[in-house]
């Protein structure tokens, strides 16, 4: 393997394993896992709204596939959840990052 193609799982782990991008992603299984039990086990004469929770907490990535055909949307739905979990991830990164400058430089 040539280190650029060891370069992007280094650069994922290194955005999504921390404590902002970890919590993001299980308030978004949590999410899925409630949706999952109320469309299984919760009896209705309507329609839930249950799954747009789904959309709304991987918003606005997801929305950019909500209205694709098929399973399309289900896909915008992890799409999301990575993208927003790699911005979080990122945006931990860089306040760690100044937090530690400004404390070694003080």
């Amino acid at each position: 393997m040539t280190a650029s193609s060891r370069a992007l799982p280094r650069i994922l782990r290194h955005y999504l394993v921390n404590p902002a991008a970890l919590g993001y992603l299980a308030v978004v299984t949590a999410v899925g896992v409630w949706v999952g039990l109320d469309t299984l086990f919760v009896e209705r004469l309507d329609a839930s709204f249950a799954a747009v929770w789904l959309f709304l907490v991987t918003a606005p990535t997801s929305f950019l596939f909500a209205a694709l055909p098929g399973a399309w949307p289900f896909v915008g739905i992890a799409v999301g959840a990575v993208a927003q979990a790699l911005a979080l991830g990122a945006a931990y990164r860089w306040f760690l990052g100044r937090a530690t400058r400004r404390t070694a430089t003080s």
